[in-house]
């Protein structure tokens, strides 16, 4: 076996490797996009959940001293 039988044996590898990629085609792509919306749209719920719960203030106005007391509730 010659040094160039084994780059050819290294080659055909790689193509048979590669050729998952093209039965599988788009649709991978297409799944993590779909994924990442769901999960953009859940982890935004989950968010607006939590800012409801807060007790931080909203406005800049009612910023001034709200963490010097602890455990106050300003909603």
């Amino acid at each position: 076996m010659t040094s160039t039988d084994i780059i050819y044996a290294i080659g055909d590898l790689f193509q048979c490797a590669f050729l998952f990629y093209d039965a599988v085609g788009n649709l991978f792509n297409d799944a993590l996009l779909i994924l990442g919306f769901f999960g953009f749209f859940y982890w935004m719920n989950i968010q607006k959940k939590l800012n409801a719960k807060s007790n931080v203030p909203v406005e800049i106005k009612d910023n001034v001293g709200w963490y010097k007391e602890s455990g106050k509730q300003l909603k």
